[in-house]
């Protein structure tokens, strides 16, 4: 039976898993916003809230959403530990029909997010939140992922992606899978990433 990634799913989710102690962000966020000014940014689908604090402590003003109030909770928590007391507003909110603002953020990201229907709606959504000049992240589990394998409904192609942008208003700086290996628990997993990063052009 597949998975539906609603409210529920999450909630049970990370109520059966211990907290993930704050790390590093994901590398493709790092490359993606390091070298930028901060602005503001939307992180959507936050999770424990590693890629939102990283942002904030680099300057950003950061608009994190996640559908799983207890992934929220230990993001706060995670938070407070490192010194972040500002610069982040959290919100519990469904990203298969919540809408951010249009044209709003310098930087919107979102990674390995499972809304409970097709992701293309969520994945424009995310377009046209990003300001012109701002850049678009989305990073999602590959097909060929062997640690999603057995969810095929979180995997998304590099098509699903690069579809839902207009390529007048985009220059697409990344569009292609990527390997990496995550330390977890002290073993290294070997990962398979979808990775599109774009730029919105400025002007209409």
């Amino acid at each position: 039976m597949p998975e539906t990634f609603d409210q529920t799913y999450w909630d049970e989710h990370y109520d059966g898993h211990a907290p993930v102690a704050a790390g590093p962000p994901n590398p493709y966020l790092r490359a993606a916003a390091l070298d930028r000014a901060p602005g503001t940014a939307l992180d959507a689908g936050c999770g424990e809230g590693a890629e939102a604090i990283w942002l904030a402590t680099h300057g950003w003003r950061v608009t994190a959403v996640d559908i799983a109030e207890t992934a929220l909770r230990r993001a706060r928590g995670h938070a407070a530990a490192s010194g972040v007391t500002a610069g982040i507003d959290w919100i519990q909110a469904d990203l298969t029909t919540w809408i951010p603002a249009e044209e709003h953020f310098d930087l919107v990201c979102s990674h390995y997010v499972h809304p409970a229907a097709a992701p293309g709606d969520l994945f424009r959504r995310l377009a046209a939140a990003v300001a012109p000049g701002g850049t678009l992240l989305l990073v999602g589990h590959h097909p060929s992922d062997h640690h999603t394998a057995a969810v095929p409904a979180a995997h998304v192609e590099i098509g699903q992606l690069a579809a839902v942008l207009d390529p007048g208003r985009w220059d697409i700086a990344v569009a292609e899978d990527r390997a990496r290996v995550m330390s977890h628990g002290g073993r290294e997993i070997p990962l398979r990433d979808t990775v599109l990063q774009a730029r919105k052009r400025p002007g209409r």
